[in-house]
């Protein structure tokens, strides 16, 4: 198909044309690389990963589910190498464009399929969100992305990372599509979702955020709180710092992916580029202690929330700390950079929470995303709130 914005993989060929009738009939989609579809090779992203795997026997799950309501899938989409970036630069089959950002990085993992989407190629796109793999390329992107609740969309025939945090999500250019996707995909009417009732404005979280990021996304968390009526502005995490969750995640996070892919690695010695090398040695290097640490502390969080998010309740925050970074930076120049976007992915990560972002925001003419979160379970009703929250 024709692609200016180097968003699909050349190497797949993968299509499946969409069933004739159904809520999705007539819409075009397309599918990172991480997702299986029988006779092609799933290629995450990685030449060596491409040439070393057989042809997929069944179609992903969620994918087929796509297509049994009438959507087509037209082709797989670019991924970092292994899902393990946050930025989007594939060294081996280049960085596809941001078309709402020309000249900077699109965002990754998912980084293709936000391409696609943002640029109009297809209606709608399948991601992954490990770490903010859907979230981040939303927010640099200018459109509509949702990590939903974990394990809430079937995993089965994607290609993991990390599965105390691994989800699928989906990209779309308005809030009405993404939620017929989200009917489709969570099996549900969200004519029957409930309203939030109160708003909490993360103010932990608009502190990671640069200056100019938080002061364009506060009107716009102020103007959406105003919609529901009770709103507080209070740090999310009241007990410790979100740069403590980070860390936890980071080494619990790490030593799953290494557990996922180490064997084949230390097996076959694969070509990755800097960025994805040095994540897998970091995983590598977590010990059973840091590990355990790690999972005692998402549990900690997991029930402290539990107890003090109601089930009415949508937080609101910054989906990146910054608009998308320039393309070919330094990768000494952004290690600073990738701590303050994990720093805040890690919430609903650690949390296992939906996370919805709204393209609403601007800063010097480039997007800036505001998420809605709700505790594990919201899903519909972010999916439903969307709906009113564009100007």
């Amino acid at each position: 198909m024709h692609d200016p914005l180097n968003a699909f993989c050349a190497h797949s060929t993968a299509r499946l044309q969409g069933a004739p009738a159904g809520p999705l009939a007539g819409l075009t989609f397309a599918a990172k690389d991480l997702f299986d579809i029988a006779g092609h090779v799933t290629g995450a992203g990685n030449p060596d990963w491409l040439a070393l795997n057989a042809p997929a026997e069944r179609t992903a799950r969620v994918v087929q589910a796509l297509v049994d309501a009438g959507a087509t899938m037209v082709g797989k989409t670019h991924t970092d190498e292994l899902s393990r970036g946050i930025f989007g630069e594939n060294a081996h089959y280049g960085t596809p464009t941001n078309p709402k950002a020309p000249g900077r990085v699109p965002g990754g993992s998912s980084s293709g399929s936000a391409a696609a989407v943002a640029g109009g190629l297809v209606d709608f796109a399948l991601g992954t969100d490990t770490g903010g793999s859907v979230r981040i390329p939303a927010s640099f992107c200018g459109i509509f992305g949702i990590r939903p609740t974990r394990a809430r969309v079937s995993l089965a025939g994607v290609v993991g990372q990390a599965p105390s945090f691994d989800t699928v999500g989906w990209f779309a250019r308005d809030a009405h599509l993404l939620a017929r996707i989200g009917e489709v995909l969570l099996a549900t009417d969200l004519g029957s979702a409930p309203h939030p009732r109160r708003a909490i404005i993360a103010t932990d979280a608009f502190a990671i955020a640069d200056p100019a990021t938080a002061n364009a996304l506060l009107p716009v968390a102020e103007r959406i709180a105003a919609l529901i009526g009770s709103c507080e502005k209070r740090a999310l995490s009241q007990t410790v710092p979100l740069a403590e969750w980070f860390a936890h995640q980071r080494a619990v996070q790490g030593r799953e992916a290494w557990a996922t892919f180490g064997d084949w690695i230390d097996r076959y010695n694969p070509r990755f580029g800097f960025e994805i090398s040095d994540n897998f040695l970091r995983g590598m290097r977590v010990d059973d202690t840091a590990l355990a640490a790690g999972r005692q502390f998402q549990a900690a969080r997991r029930a402290e929330l539990t107890q003090t998010l109601a089930a009415d309740t949508i937080v609101l925050l910054p989906t990146a700390p910054f608009p998308a970074p320039l393309l070919g930076q330094r990768r000494s120049a952004t290690w600073a950079s990738r701590t303050a976007i994990s720093t805040l992915t890690t919430i609903c990560g650690t949390l296992g929470a939906p996370q919805l972002n709204l393209p609403l925001a601007q800063v010097d003419g480039l997007p800036v995303g505001l998420s809605i979160m709700a505790r594990p379970g919201g899903d519909e009703m972010l999916l439903a709130f969307a709906l009113h929250t564009s100007p």
